[in-house]
């Protein structure tokens, strides 16, 4: 690889003063900054920019963390956080697995936003303790250096269970996410309180992982529980992939069960599949686009040394055609 002492070599000058002209600086004249310019061009010289961020300690890349990339909930969170961090004049990175949190003590990023459970919460403390600014989707944390953006899952969750049991509802399923989930833990938080205030409510948690085939097999187990013959069944999905999954189960193999009628769905997340859902589906709404942007911004406010405060993402419920009263 070509460096800048080759070039320095061929222009007979010292490596400082390539430097100065690579960078433009007013420091070398204009006639020798274009020697330079074109000795470096012919070299095919490419600046390394692992050794200019150990001088300037800024790459002006920020990574973003995930589990998977799997299903229809990442494009928007990522979009809404590539949206402001271009403003700033920030890149984006997207890693995922064990392999790629070296990036952080290596320095080849300037910041994270995490929402990638295979990080412990105690590594993310000794990054932040080591000066790493952080910004978290996934968890609680408190650290000077890390932010906390995150998603108002108990409300959310309790105006799906509270949603149903006020149809009348008192069979109440729920499809969780992975066991590692900081979000599907606080959601079933939530529907247990709201299912413990109203007597003669019966819950039975169905352990899910987000992706439709959990919500296939949630519903067939749901079947085979109740005879394939539902009165009214209700069920609560973590997630619309699961409630999309467990639709598509119901239409291929039990295509005399009527949603709505006989079993009762809500998912989570108002993903653009589940307003063509028919009948359409009920489900927590919030903004994914909004919820990165925010990330985006309390990230590079700690970067900028700016104070922060932890922020929520609030929720609404989109009451569909998948719900009605209870028979």
């Amino acid at each position: 690889m070509v460096s800048i002492k080759d070039i320095a070599k061929q222009a007979g000058v010292s490596i400082s003063t390539v430097s100065y002209a690579l960078n433009g600086s007013p420091k070398v004249t204009d006639e020798t900054t274009a020697r330079i310019l074109a000795i470096a061009k012919a070299l095919n010289y490419v600046p390394n920019a692992a050794a200019r961020s150990l001088k300037t300690r800024e790459t002006k890349i920020i990574g973003v963390f995930l589990t998977d990339f799997s299903g229809a909930f990442y494009g928007d969170l990522l979009q809404g956080t590539k949206e402001i961090l271009t403003q700033k004049g920030y890149d984006l990175i997207v890693c995922s697995g064990k392999q790629s949190h070296r990036m952080l003590p290596e320095r080849m990023i300037d910041g994270a936003i995490i929402l990638d459970e295979t990080f412990g919460s105690e590594e993310l403390l000794s990054y932040a303790d080591r000066g790493h600014k952080l910004v978290v989707l996934d968890r609680e944390l408190l650290h000077p250096n890390i932010n906390q953006v995150l998603l108002d899952n108990k409300a959310g969750a309790m105006l799906a269970a509270e949603y149903l049991i006020e149809q009348g509802h008192r069979t109440l399923y729920v499809v969780t996410g992975p066991s590692g989930s900081y979000d599907s833990k606080q959601r079933l938080q939530a529907v247990t309180q709201a299912v413990e205030r109203t007597a003669g409510v019966k819950l039975t948690v169905i352990e899910g992982d987000f992706n439709k085939s959990a919500g296939e097999r949630a519903a067939a187990r749901i079947m085979a529980e109740n005879n394939g013959d539902l009165v009214s069944a209700s069920v609560f999905c973590f997630n619309d992939e699961m409630a999309i999954g467990m639709f598509n189960y119901l239409a291929g193999n039990h295509p005399n069960i009527r949603i709505g009628e006989q079993i009762h769905i809500v998912g989570f997340d108002n993903m653009e599949l589940a307003s063509y859902t028919q009948p359409r589906l009920s489900t927590i709404d919030y903004s994914k686009r909004k919820w990165g942007a925010l990330a985006a911004e309390q990230l590079i406010k700690l970067i900028s040394g700016d104070s922060v405060e932890n922020e929520r993402i609030y929720v609404t419920l989109i009451k569909g055609n998948s719900v009605s009263t209870a028979k």
